[in-house]
């Protein structure tokens, strides 16, 4: 009687394992039991997550906070390393957020083909880095007659130079970044934000706070040069725990840490299949959207202070349980992905998927959408009604002609943020499992809608005192419209996935 009880308890407990890893709710080497906070979990990852978008946005608000105490005059030219990081996000977001269907495919890879691939990427990351690093800095002065309001634009040119290298150090910190987030190693971008927050605190209040060392004259210049080291240092940082990691995990298997390490054709091509999508759509959103931006610049440099302290408020502590829920809902989706394509075959280019099955896949996007809607809206609420916005923009810029441009603008586009907020999370489901429909629906967005207001902005013939009346529907408009379109694709994705007309690429190790 013992016996059947035992072996009745066994067939249950087997059962339950082999549903778990079905769902992909854990991997090898995680118990199923696992707590809710560990880094594996949908939920752990999250903590994760919001720790490692929190530390950067601190500092982002802060260093303008210190900007704006040495010269107010130059918060805008802050903002060029900002658009330097948009250039620089076409690679950033090129290879880097295709891995989460390849890297991020922890049924049907083993692992040191997910090690290999990651590594390959880092070699490529780093090339494209330093070469966009390069062309920024011999084109400072086309790039400050872009992207620099007149008044401060000479005085600029050397910010320009050294926030270029900056280029480097962000596209090595995305491939590390998103590559261990695929590994379900979240710990390691929080790792690279630690090191490069710390650091940048320190030297902060050493060199530009205002509690700096007597007899410092610190100039917007300082600013630029702390933080280059800074994420020079958090990219290290990224580099070296990436390799002692892979390297432990490596230690029991029989693939070699020099075979594993070393980036191949097979590998690349894999990248590429999945990254060239995500490259493209990059492109060109982010090219629309430094299309506009040079029409704000010319604006003057009260407008262009006011947009750029706008978007540090927004884009800065608001947008955290965003992006890490982003982040947490495309890991998750890719593995349950993998779960999928292992299921049915690693070769079969065209399979049928249930509603369940799709509903599985879906499932962390559908999390990531239900929780963010609740946070926006209470953020939506507390700002709205609060009047804090204002104060916050004149610290931010030491301007209150730009505090109040700034609270105008919050006021009349910030309820779009919302659809934004939850068409990023909808977005994830598409980036993570087939990344062409995920250009099909920004396509959608930017030429349908952004593309003709940039080409009319350029025949308004537009002033200072009415940008704002055409720049809030085109910002707030586009976030919106692609709500909207995010949903469609969505479904359609859906229903082509269920008849089994979408097209799959083969999965093949590396190594």
């Amino acid at each position: 009687m013992f016996s059947r009880w035992r072996y009745r308890k066994l067939k249950a407990t087997d059962y339950r394992e082999e549903e778990v890893h079905n769902d992909d709710i854990v991997r090898r080497g995680v118990s199923s039991r696992a707590a809710w906070w560990n880094r594996e979990r949908y939920f752990g990852s999250i903590l994760f997550n919001i720790c490692t978008f929190l530390l950067p946005a601190l500092y982002g608000t802060l260093s303008k906070l210190w900007v704006a105490q040495i010269d107010g005059s130059m918060v805008a030219t802050t903002d060029a390393y900002t658009y330097i990081g948009v250039f620089a996000e076409v690679i950033n977001e090129g290879l880097p957020r295709g891995v989460f269907t390849v890297i991020g495919d922890r049924s049907s890879r083993t692992l040191q083909s997910r090690i290999n691939l990651t590594y390959t990427l880092l070699y490529t990351q780093s090339l494209l880095g330093l070469l966009l690093s390069v062309i920024f800095c011999g084109a400072a002065s086309s790039f400050a007659s872009t992207f620099v309001p007149p008044e401060t634009r000479d005085a600029s040119l050397t910010y320009i130079r050294i926030s270029s290298f900056s280029t480097l150090f962000s596209a090595i910190n995305a491939a590390v970044g998103a590559a261990t987030r695929a590994l379900d190693r979240p710990d390691i971008p929080l790792g690279i934000n630690t090191v490069a927050t710390f650091v940048n605190i320190i030297l902060d209040l050493a060199l530009i706070s205002t509690v700096r060392a007597p007899g410092l004259k610190p100039t917007v210049n300082t600013q630029a040069g702390i933080r280059l080291a800074c994420d020079g240092c958090g990219a290290l940082a990224g580099v070296l725990y990436f390799i002692f990691t892979s390297k432990k995990a490596l230690s029991s298997t029989p693939v070699s840490m020099k075979t594993a390490t070393e980036p191949n054709s097979i590998a690349l091509k894999q990248l590429v299949r999945a990254g060239v999508f995500t490259f493209t759509e990059s492109a060109v959103r982010n090219a629309l959207y430094l299309w506009l931006i040079s029409n704000i610049v010319s604006m003057g440099n009260t407008y262009a202070t006011a947009w750029g302290v706008f978007n540090t408020i927004r884009w800065g502590l608001i947008m955290v349980p965003v992006q890490a829920l982003e982040a947490s809902a495309v890991t998750f989706v890719g593995h349950k992905w993998g779960a999928w394509r292992n299921k049915v075959g690693k070769e079969v280019r065209r399979a049928k998927a249930g509603w369940m099955d799709i509903w599985k896949i879906i499932q962390p996007a559908i999390k990531s959408f239900v929780i963010v809607f609740w946070i926006e809206i209470l953020l939506f609420i507390v700002l709205a009604y609060t009047g804090g916005v204002r104060s916050f923009a004149y610290y931010l810029s030491n301007s209150d002609t730009a505090a109040d441009v700034t609270e105008m603008m919050w006021k009349s586009i910030e309820w779009c943020y919302i659809f934004y907020a939850l068409s990023t999370q909808l977005a994830t489901i598409l980036l993570a499992t087939q990344p062409r429909w995920y250009l099909y629906q920004s396509l959608c967005s930017n030429i349908l809608y952004v593309l003709p207001w940039c080409i009319a902005v350029t025949r308004i013939g537009m002033t200072a005192d009415n940008a704002w009346l055409y720049h809030r529907w085109i910002f707030g408009g586009s976030l919106v419209v692609s709500f909207g379109i995010i949903v469609v694709v969505d479904v359609i994705w859906a229903v082509w996935l269920r008849s089994g007309k979408s097209e799959m690429a083969p999965i093949r190790d590396s190594v």
